[in-house]
């Protein structure tokens, strides 16, 4: 199962590179850039097909892909006729749409994945329906013993049983069990009352169809946690894995993805700082951090790890697999983002740059000036692609001789 996971991530990865130069390529075309090629991997071609002007194709080192739009410098030679339709002599707009349009396929990518696991998938989660009554209220949160003094629970005075849903507190509905929790929390001493679905257990109900079949007064009981007292009502909720309506799958979505960029963000910012970190688990043997920097490889194996995982039902290794490739693709998206070169991010900075300077031209009464050349930035852009080269051998020999362990 494990070699099942790693060859899904592997498909999953070239699907993702694809989806990101689709996006260059079909914003290319639309703005009349000339296409020449569309390959998927690196190194010997070892097949090729030529649709109208663009050669799609398969390249032996699968490793990533490319779409070669022509004219990307002044200093490409473009076919008779064609140079009108260089990449650099279009808008700045147009520059940022193309460019950019692989991240954002990222980013939509990543959204579809998260919708398809929250409304298809679904994902475990705490319920609202009761899996065990506690006996008594223990002496300390976390510690379920209970003594000949210790306190009745809440919930075993009023009657609460194993398998009861909970579906409303004093009339209001309880949708996820998360709401629940905060009005039990907020309610030390109070009395509420509880909406019971008992379905067929209940003799004046003969299925279950989400509604009370019995109210129930429960006071939840005040305990002290960090500080802060707290209502304790004595229940054990069930988990089960929850498929979400497609509302609120596209509000967990888009949260999620909204995470995920965060902490992309923040990751990217904290890289440097966890070099040395890395160099002294990849050289030193210390335990890799699971939170700390991962490659290609790390990933691939961490992905193998969740399909093969034993203590994990089918749904939830699916599940935890779309995550790992929803995310994957969030980050690489914020990643191309970069302003720096070689990456997209780089690009769009020239271009940027292009259109400061054509501003101060305009104030200043002069002509637009020319754009810049990429190719004289050539030095810059060798200098990041050898320090990325680096980072990318370090992570890929930290992946094998001491890999991230998620002991699912």
């Amino acid at each position: 199962m494990q070699i099942l996971g790693i060859l899904a991530f592997i498909i999953a990865l070239l699907l993702s590179v694809m989806v990101h130069e689709f996006g260059h390529f079909v914003t290319a075309r639309t703005f009349g850039m000339r296409v020449s090629e569309f390959f998927l991997g690196f190194g010997k071609k070892i097949w090729s097909t030529t649709r109208g002007e663009t050669e799609f194709g398969l390249k032996a080192i699968p490793a990533g892909g490319y779409c070669r739009i022509d004219g990307m410098t002044p200093t490409d030679v473009m076919a008779p006729g064609e140079q009108s339709r260089a990449f650099y002599k279009a808008s700045s707009a147009k520059k940022l749409i193309v460019l950019g349009a692989g991240s954002f396929l990222h980013f939509v990518l990543g959204f579809i994945l998260l919708l398809g696991l929250f409304m298809g998938v679904g994902t475990t989660q705490v319920t609202s329906t009761i899996a065990k009554i506690a006996p008594c209220l223990p002496a300390a949160i976390g510690n379920g013993e209970c003594t000949s003094t210790s306190p009745v629970s809440p919930a075993k005075i009023a009657g609460l049983q194993a398998g009861d849903r909970i579906v409303s507190i004093n009339g209001q509905p309880i949708k996820k069990w998360e709401d629940g929790v905060v009005i039990i929390r907020a309610s030390a001493g109070k009395e509420l009352l509880f909406g019971i679905d008992r379905g067929p257990k209940n003799l004046q109900s003969v299925v279950s169809n989400g509604k009370a079949d019995v109210e129930i007064p429960v006071t939840p009981q005040a305990r002290v946690i960090d500080g802060k007292t707290v209502g304790f009502v004595g229940i054990i909720n069930q988990f089960a894995t929850v498929r979400s309506d497609p509302v609120t799958a596209l509000k967990y979505s888009a949260t999620t993805t909204r995470k995920f960029i965060s902490a992309s963000l923040t990751s990217l910012a904290g890289l440097p700082s966890k070099i040395p970190q890395l160099w002294s688990q990849t050289v030193g043997g210390k335990p890799r951090d699971p939170q700390g920097l991962v490659g290609v490889v790390g990933v691939a194996r961490v992905s193998g790890q969740a399909v093969g995982s034993g203590s994990l039902s089918g749904s939830e290794r699916l599940a935890t697999f779309m995550m790992i490739i929803a995310s994957l693709n969030i980050f690489v998206g914020v990643f191309n983002l970069l302003p720096i070169l070689p990456l997209d991010g780089g690009h769009m900075a020239v271009a940027i740059a292009d259109e400061v300077r054509a501003l101060f031209a305009r104030i200043r009464g002069r002509s637009r000036p020319a754009a810049i050349n990429v190719a004289v930035l050539t030095p810059i852009t060798m200098v990041v692609f050898v320090l990325l080269a680096g980072l990318t051998l370090l992570l890929l020999v930290a992946d094998i001789v001491n890999p991230v362990n998620l002991n699912l």
